[in-house]
């Protein structure tokens, strides 16, 4: 099937009672079954079936199956949030006194999270880029697992997914990839090389703006040391299922970061347009991005653009796109603000993904916790303004954003 078939169809079918097209919404906490012998073999997965919510759920299962079998998976755990699908996905394989390599130009929430991990003996090494050259002398025993944005937010670097992983697997680290930013309908990460994937299913998955999630796939592929990753060792007789099936009955099951039903349906209900969205909203970052080319005052980053360093790996990993975020420079804090506050259409929030364009002040926001020289490192100067770039008409919103420029 391709890409927009397979958003309709892959891994998942009516139910088969019902005929319902949609999994249902199971609004319930726990479910019954014939007897205790059954209740038994389900809580301990050693039956099919559903016992408690936090644990799983039919609609959180649909949809958990649907993104696995988009991303080409062999399993895929669904959570409360983006942040606590990046956290559970690292834990999962992490102790006291390991380390993490990771890209210094993430996402503020993901850069507080490894100053939060310092106080359970987690360090982690950032890099300014997220290259094999610069990666491979960080790289000592303890290093557990390589992590980057696949397209970085908001500073729109590109990683390099095979010339990284290459160098993660030839030291037995695997590299855990966020591709929130670039979706299933750039890039199938798995197939240049990454080991886990983690979305933050709130933005392009679902698309509407209305459901926090997270979701976390595993490819299986990853060959596991279990003297290395000791907590993996009773897992291994799960084979390649063995991250997965730890991931499932351990943290992420005992700290209770599950998913709700509602926000499930709610992102199968968006997954299905993905694609169409996806499409829209790239051409309409592509024709925003050149119009700033031609604004004086005004400086632009976007990786699909050919004067981007990053233009020759969306070609070779991203179809030739660029994903739905553009950043500019205003030349001052007031300057950006001015512009902000002039826009007619594109509305003021701290989110992406969204099928409105949205746009926020990062330095004063979503990076108000980072130090200076983190603020950088992510590309986030006093005067930048991220911009999520929605599915609006092109013309719309380069006319809304001209008429801001010109009346600062």
């Amino acid at each position: 099937m391709k890409f927009n078939t397979s958003l309709l169809h892959g891994g998942f079918s009516p139910e088969k009672g019902t005929g319902a097209t949609l999994t249902p919404i199971y609004q319930v906490s726990a479910f019954a079954q014939d007897s205790a012998e059954q209740l038994e073999k389900v809580f301990n997965n050693k039956a099919p079936g559903f016992a408690y919510t936090r644990i799983s759920n039919p609609t959180v299962a649909a949809f958990e199956n649907r993104i696995n079998a988009l991303e080409k998976g062999v399993g895929a755990v669904a959570c409360s949030s983006g942040m606590a699908a990046v956290t559970m996905s690292l834990l999962n394989i992490l102790q006291q006194g390991d380390e993490v390599i990771a890209a210094a130009g993430l996402f503020g929430g993901t850069i507080d999270l490894f100053g939060d991990l310092m106080a359970f003996g987690i360090k982690t090494r950032f890099v300014e880029h997220v290259t094999a050259e610069e990666i491979e002398p960080l790289i000592n025993d303890k290093t557990k697992a390589v992590f980057a944005e696949l397209i970085g937010n908001p500073n729109l670097e590109v990683a390099d997914l095979e010339e990284v992983s290459a160098l993660a697997h030839s030291h037995g680290v695997p590299l855990i990839i966020d591709a929130t930013t670039a979706t299933p309908y750039l890039i199938h990460p798995f197939d240049f090389g990454a080991d886990i994937v983690v979305h933050s299913s709130s933005k392009y998955i679902n698309g509407g703006g209305n459901s926090i999630s997270g979701i976390i796939i595993d490819s299986g592929s990853f060959k596991w040391n279990c003297e290395r990753y000791a907590g993996l060792a009773e897992y291994k007789k799960f084979g390649k299922f063995a991250y997965i099936a730890k991931l499932r009955n351990g943290i992420w099951r005992n700290v209770g970061g599950c998913l709700a039903p509602m926000n499930a349906f709610m992102n199968s209900v968006g997954l299905e347009t993905m694609g169409l969205r996806m499409e829209r909203s790239c051409s309409n970052a592509l024709a925003l991005a050149k119009f700033f080319e031609s604004c004086e005052g005004i400086e632009v980053n976007y990786p699909a653009l050919e004067s981007s360093p990053f233009y020759p790996l969306c070609k070779k990993q991203l179809k030739g796109m660029g994903g739905a975020i553009v950043t500019i420079r205003a030349g001052s804090k007031e300057r950006a603000f001015k512009l902000i506050n002039g826009l007619k259409l594109a509305v003021n929030a701290t989110n992406i993904g969204d099928v409105r364009t949205l746009v926020i002040h990062p330095a004063s926001t979503i990076y108000t916790h980072s130090s200076e020289k983190q603020q950088l490192s992510a590309g986030v100067y006093g005067d930048t303004i991220r911009i999520s770039v929605g599915i609006e008409d092109a013309e719309d919103l380069i006319q809304d954003f001209k008429q801001s420029i010109e009346n600062i």
